[in-house]
């Protein structure tokens, strides 16, 4: 689906009818909700994501104690844990329902790029979506020493359920046992191991806080963060942001017609190149979902976010009777964290859509299908630009 973007987990951290859809792109398509070409969707309960007990470790985790959401990652700048006094300050701070460390980095799971935590099972199920949190074993496997990977390196990204990968960050581990498919619903992150298991593979202790609030103004409590964290000690950053769209038309507004024949003319490009997971260059054999729509834009001077669920936010979000060519079509088919968009693609427009599918798949037109679908996005300039970061 998408690899982490260097925004969230920098490295130190470890085209036939194109012509036609030029053509008035404002315009309202009709078309009647019928679902077509509908893909094989992984529609498993969370509890057949879990891969058995290996035996291999009896090592205890804590019961899930009271979930907090997660609204502001802070990530330490360089090679260094953040001060050891920060969690406690910062839980301090009015507004704040809860604080947990993790190690993260970034590192080459089963030959894929991927933003990874470290973190104490115990604690840390406490920050994620409920079906997540809510399973024992899941959290078991990983104090273990299992990698729990996220439902899109799952499903799309082709890395399976109980198989055997090798992980390498600092210091690389032949054989990791995926314990679990599971979505933490943090920004990036699509590999979550043990503390003790992030010590092996050479990862910096302690260089993220994970910081949860009640309060629906994230970017109020973020500026509270900063101030105590300061800019030479680490990056802040809103966790699954949120716009005030309409605010934001008056300022930046929508996208032209010349603008978004150009994304799609650029897109149309890339016709029949095979998906990769978290691939958006040439450079990197193929594209993945969001690094298609990231890239084809980036053609005709829109920033966009790096994947789908924060591409998901640059815009408001209407149902598909009033898609316009253009939009971005959004899809939740995630059992792991329920609501999450876990996949995207670019309307053409006559129930038409430029997708980049799965592993083992090419880019191409497809028609929309309805399994699972959240709307369509009609990108804002100035909230594509927040999101981008």
């Amino acid at each position: 689906m998408r690899k982490p973007g260097p925004r969230a987990v920098p490295m130190a951290i470890g085209v036939a009818i194109a012509t036609t859809l030029a053509a008035n792109t404002a315009m309202l398509v009709e078309r009647s909700l019928r679902p077509a070409e509908t893909p094989s969707v992984t529609t498993a309960a969370p509890g057949q994501l879990v891969a058995a007990a290996d035996g291999t470790g009896t090592d205890s985790v804590a019961p899930l104690a009271k979930r907090v959401e997660p609204q502001i990652m802070v990530i330490a700048k360089g090679r260094a844990a953040l001060p050891g006094d920060l969690a406690a300050k910062v839980a301090k701070l009015k507004g704040v329902t809860g604080v947990a460390a993790a190690d993260g980095a970034r590192a080459k799971l089963a030959g894929k790029e991927v933003g990874i935590f470290g973190v104490d099972p115990s604690g840390f199920r406490n920050f994620t979506p409920a079906p997540t949190a809510e399973h024992d074993g899941l959290w078991r496997n990983i104090a273990a020493g299992d990698v729990a990977v996220s439902f899109v390196l799952g499903s799309d990204g082709g890395v399976e359920l109980d198989s055997r990968v090798p992980v390498a960050g600092a210091a690389e581990i032949d054989k990791v046992r995926v314990g679990a498919v599971a979505t933490m619903g943090i920004g990036d992150i699509d590999a979550v191991v043990s503390k003790t298991t992030a010590k092996r593979l050479g990862m910096v202790e302690d260089n993220v806080l994970i910081v949860a609030g009640a309060d629906k103004d994230r970017e109020k409590l973020a500026k509270a963060v900063r101030r105590l964290v300061g800019a030479k000690t680490g990056t802040v950053r809103t966790i699954n942001p949120s716009f005030d769209f309409k605010g934001e038309a008056s300022g930046g507004g929508y996208l032209s017609a010349r603008e978004i024949k150009t994304a799609i003319d650029a897109g149309m490009t890339k016709l029949g190149v095979p998906y990769v997971w978290g691939g958006e260059s040439d450079a990197e054999g193929g594209y993945d979902c969001s690094g298609l729509l990231q890239w084809a834009f980036a053609q005709a001077g829109i920033r966009l976010p790096r994947v789908a669920a924060d591409q998901a936010r640059t815009g408001p979000v209407v149902p598909f009777d009033q898609a316009r060519v253009g939009d971005l079509l959004i899809w939740a088919n995630d059992p792991t964290a329920p609501g999450r968009i876990s996949h995207i693609a670019l309307y053409l427009g006559g129930d038409k859509m430029l997708v980049a599918p799965r592993t083992g798949d090419v880019i191409k037109i497809q028609t929309v299908y309805f399994n699972g679908f959240r709307g369509a996005v009609r990108i804002n300039r100035q909230a594509a630009a927040k999101a981008a970061g």
